[in-house]
C-alpha cells in the first residue's frame, strides 16, 4: 500500500502532518508493507529567493495576522505538536524565506534514495531546532547529515536541475485535488487535506487495506440464516 504526502517545508501543519502520518504507519498492523512517499507543495514562491523573514513580520505581511493573533495561532500549533512528543517545535519564533531550492534539494535526495530521511532532516533542522533551510549553503550541511555527496549535491542545486520536477510535482497534487498543504493519497484513491490525527489516519489506512484486501471465509463457513439474520457455524 502506498501513502503520498505532499508538504510545503515551512507549513508548521506539514511537519506535525508528517509526525501524525508517521506515527499512525508505525501503529498499522500491515506497516512493513507501505510505502510513505513525500513530494513537494511549495507555497512560498512570493518571497524574493536570498531573502528571509521573521515569521511573525511575514503572517503580518501576507495574511494580516499580528500581536496576539499571531501569538496565539502559532502556540495553538507548538502546543500541539508537544502533546504528541513533537518537542521542540519552534513556529513563531523562527524565519521564513523562498522555498525553492529547498524543495529541489528534496528532490535531489529523494533521487538517491534519501526521501523520509531526507524531509525528516529538514523538518527537524527548521522546526525542531529553527535553523534557516532556505540557501544552498543551509542544504550542503544537511546533505553531509544525510551522507550525500557534496560536490553533487552542490551541483544539483547550481544547475536548479530539479526545478521542473518540483513543479510537476505539486501540479500532480493539484490535479487529485489538492488546494493547501499537507495533503495525503492512499493508493492513488482516498484523498485527505489538512494535517488529520493519527487515529483518524490510521483508521484511514485500515479501511484502505481492508477495500484491497476483502476476506473470505474457509470452506465449510457459509452463513447459517434464519428469519432475523445470519450467523457462521460454530465448528464442532
Amino acid at each position: 500500500m502506498k501513502v503520498d504526502i505532499w508538504s510545503e517545508v515551512t507549513c508548521p501543519w506539514c511537519g506535525l502532518g508528517n509526525h501524525r502520518v508517521t506515527k499512525a504507519v508505525e501503529r498499522f498492523e500491515h506497516a512493513d508493507e507501505v510505502e510513505l512517499v513525500h513530494h513537494s507543495f511549495p507555497l512560498s514562491g512570493s518571497f524574493p529567493e536570498g531573502d528571509t523573514f521573521p515569521v511573525r513580520e511575514a503572517l503580518l505581511r501576507r495574511h494580516g495576522v499580528g500581536g496576539s493573533q499571531a501569538e496565539t495561532s502559532t502556540r495553538r500549533i507548538e502546543k500541539l505538536a508537544a502533546s504528541e512528543g513533537l518537542t521542540p517545535y519552534q513556529v513563531l519564533d523562527n524565519t521564513v524565506g523562498n522555498t525553492d531550492l529547498a524543495h529541489e534539494f528534496l528532490a535531489h535526495a529523494s533521487a538517491q534514495g534519501r526521501n523520509r530521511g531526507a524531509w525528516d532532516a529538514v523538518f527537524t533542522a527548521y522546526f525542531g531546532r529553527a535553523e534557516p533551510v532556505f540557501s544552498s549553503d543551509d542544504l550542503l550541511g544537511l546533505a553531509d547529515e544525510l551522507g550525500l555527496d557534496r560536490e553533487q549535491t552542490r551541483q544539483a542545486l547550481t544547475d536548479r536541475r530539479y526545478r521542473r520536477q518540483v513543479r510537476d510535482d505539486a501540479a500532480r497534487a493539484r490535479r487529485l485535488g489538492a488546494t493547501g498543504a499537507p495533503f495525503i493519497v492512499v493508493d492513488d484513491r482516498y484523498g485527505v487535506s489538512g494535517a488529520q490525527d493519527s487515529d483518524s489516519l490510521l483508521e484511514l489506512l485500515r479501511t484502505v487495506w481492508n477495500d484491497s484486501h476483502p476476506r473470505t471465509g474457509r470452506a465449510g463457513d457459509d452463513p447459517v440464516c434464519g428469519s432475523d439474520g445470519c450467523a457462521v457455524p460454530q465448528r464442532a
